[in-house]
């Protein structure tokens, strides 16, 4: 089984054929086609290619599957004794791709 480590968003992912994987917020819409060029490794049948840092004739092809906000998470920060304390919410933007090809 052939498996990727594939950078996007500032994080790496470690992607096979047929995963379905959350990732930072990509531009398209739902069903279309996505390449991610940032290979750092691909791997599989007990070899493995290593990137210097990326491979450059690597590539994975992706579809978009749909776009969603994750979980809302609560920042509050407070100083004790001071009467200042701050809340604050936020929800990151995703993209679910689902990983048709590994070419490399």
């Amino acid at each position: 089984m052939v498996y990727a480590v594939v950078k996007t968003g500032g994080k790496q992912y470690r992607v096979s054929h047929g995963d379905i994987v959350k990732v930072e917020k990509l531009k398209g819409e739902a069903g279309d086609k996505v390449t991610l060029d940032e290979i750092l490794l691909i791997g599989g049948n007990d070899e493995a290619k290593v990137g210097t840092p990326t491979l450059p004739e690597a590539k994975v092809t992706a579809e978009i599957v749909e776009h969603k906000l994750a979980k809302k998470i609560i920042v509050f920060k407070k100083k004790r004794r001071k009467k200042y304390s701050r809340k604050q919410g936020h929800r990151q933007k995703l993209t679910m791709l689902r990983i048709t090809e590994i070419q490399g």
